[in-house]
Parts: structure tokens; sequence; C-alpha cells
């Protein structure tokens, strides 16, 4: 970092630790702010519903814009609200989560279905069974090629109608009175932000701080030192059952990636684009993105696989595939114990 560079972060950081708590935070929302109402403007001029081409590539970068803005707005009202008018924050988050949720379901079928086309042709194999391979294994193999082909067709069935309603959602969404009072409240969001009285003396950094201790405590709830074996087979037997539900044992791991956003998100309010890059929480976060998208995936093959009346080698495939996902959430979950961990154990 340059000298210069150096000064505007202990400049910033100064503005962060003291007495302009208030100016700091509502610097770091107006931006926000301007992001989200760019990202809105570019998505109406682009259309919306570009179904290729260059319109189609910026439709999902406004989209995904929008996200990024949403999300960043609607947890810093969470974690910095002693220092924010109380009934506007409460009433703006709640339809900001939703506004962010509506918009990322789209994207997340479309990943779903990539993912697991993926791996059913990485578990299948396109080429012919090596003689030399076990005949009991040749046989599992024959088993889940016949299988693959039908598995792949019905999960994209599925998979791509859901995508299609999730995108016929986000249109209505986005033209609905509750997004046009959404982006009313970030317009105005972009020019002033209600601060409550507390933000002239309060300070931003205890606040970030409890941040980090809800991500630590919560870290500290999961199973780390099983991490990366295979304690999960409970959720191998359920994905099949009879209950749709994703296994409880997913939710812990779900929630830290929600508070490690929450904590990012507090650390780009204290450093702003001067923030050095952690890469305990790069690789964390890359983990548990992982964790969260191979239990989804998990769960659509289960519920792909209770389809009525399908072929038994289609279920068997499908039941395979549920299987290798759920040892990419064991895999994602070692990867970010070894990530997490890291730090402590070269520093002790």
């Amino acid at each position: 970092m340059t000298p210069g560079g150096a000064g505007v972060a202990k400049q910033h950081l100064d503005r962060a630790a003291g007495s302009v708590a208030g100016d700091t935070l509502e610097a770091y929302l107006q931006a926000q702010a301007t992001e989200f109402l760019r990202a809105l403007r570019q998505h109406r001029e682009t259309g919306g519903t570009a179904s290729h081409g260059n319109g189609a590539e910026e439709t999902v970068d406004a989209a995904r814009a929008l996200r990024r803005s949403a999300r960043r707005i609607s947890g810093t009202l969470h974690t910095f609200r002693p220092l924010l008018d109380t009934d506007w924050s409460e009433g703006i988050r709640p339809e900001l989560a939703w506004l962010s949720g509506t918009l990322a379901r789209e994207h997340a079928y479309a990943a779903r279905l990539d993912r697991l086309l993926e791996a059913l042709h990485r578990l299948s194999g396109p080429s012919p069974i090596p003689a030399q391979v076990p005949s009991g294994a040749r046989e599992e193999k024959s088993n889940l090629t016949v299988g693959a082909a039908k598995a792949g067709a019905l999960l994209e069935r599925q998979l791509t109608l859901a995508r299609t309603r999730a995108h016929s959602a986000a249109l209505q969404a986005l033209g609905s009175s509750r997004f046009h009072a959404v982006a009313d409240n970030v317009a105005v969001l972009a020019s002033e932000v209600p601060l409550s009285p507390a933000a002239t003396t309060a300070h931003l950094k205890p606040l970030a701080a409890a941040a980090e201790d809800r991500l630590t405590d919560a870290i500290t709830q999961l199973p780390l030192v099983s991490a990366g074996h295979p304690y999960n087979s409970e959720a191998l037997v359920h994905g099949l059952s009879a209950d749709p539900a994703p296994h409880p044992q997913d939710a812990p791991w779900h929630q830290v990636r929600l508070l490690l956003r929450l904590h990012r998100y507090a650390r780009e309010v204290l450093y702003g684009t001067e923030a050095p890059v952690d890469v305990r929480l790069l690789d964390s976060g890359q983990a548990l993105d992982r964790h969260r998208d191979a239990a989804e995936a998990a769960t659509a093959a289960a519920s792909a696989a209770r389809t009525p009346r399908i072929a038994p080698a289609t279920a068997y495939a499908l039941g395979v595939l549920h299987a290798d996902q759920r040892h990419e959430v064991e895999a994602a979950r070692f990867a970010f114990q070894r990530a997490w961990l890291r730090e402590t154990v070269g520093t002790s």
C-alpha cells in the first residue's frame, strides 16, 4: 500500500472509531443505495427479459448487482441497527431480504442443474467400462449409466420448470408496488440516512465486534473435529426418505454462512475500499458456498427420486447422485475447518 493509501485507511479507521461513526455508516449505506439504483436502471434499460446475447448477460449482471446491494444494505441495517431509526430500518430490512431472495432463485436453479448434470456425467462416465474393473463394479457402473440419462432428463425438466417460474416471479416482483416501495426507500437512502441520536456519540467498532462474536460463537457449535469424516450417514438415509425437508444438520452451517457474510459487510463499513484482504474469511466463505450448493443439490436429487413411477434404474442413479452430493457437503465442511482453523494452528 502506498503512503497516501495508508493515510486514507488511517483516516477512515479514525472516523469509524470516533464520534463521526454516523458519517461513516451514512457514507457506506449511501454508496450501496447508489449501486442499487444504478443496477436497477441497467436492468430496466435491458428490459429484464432478454433471453440471449449481450442483453441477457447485462440483465444477469444487473440482477446480480441488485442482489449484492440489497444484501449489503440489509446486513448493515441489521448489524448497526442501534445507530439507525428503528421503525425505518426494521421496515425496510425484511423487504430487502425478500427482494434479494426472489432475485436469487432463478440463478440458483440454473446453477443447481449444471452442478447435478456435471456430477451425473462424472459418475456415469461417457466411455466403455474397462474389462479389468471387477465384475461387480462393472455391473454397478452399467446400472448407473443406464439410469443416468433418464435421471438427467428428469432433473432438467424439474429444475428448468422451477427456473422458469422463478424468472416469472422475479419479473412480477420487479413490477409490483411492493418493489416500487423498496426502490423509493432506497432512493431516499441514497440522499439521507435516517440515523438515531446514538449515531452522534456511539462507535462502530463495538457493533462490528459483536457481529464477529456471533460468528465465532456459532462456529464453536459446529462439529469441526468431525468435519471431513463420515458422520453424515443420517443425512444419506434421511435424503431418500419420505420426508422432503432438508436434514437439520445442515442448518447450523447455513447459519454460519449468513453470519460470516454479516461479518464481512461490517468490515467493509469499518475499512471501506481500504479493507485488507483476509484470506481466512475468503477461503471460509467459499467453502460455505460450496456446502450450501452441494446440500441443496442433494435435496434436489432426493426430491427427483421421489417422483412417482420412475424406473428403478433412474431412481438408482438419483440415489447415487444424492450420496455424491452429500459427500461434497462433507468435503466442503472439511475445507471450511481447514480454512478457519489455519490461522489458529499457525499462531499457536
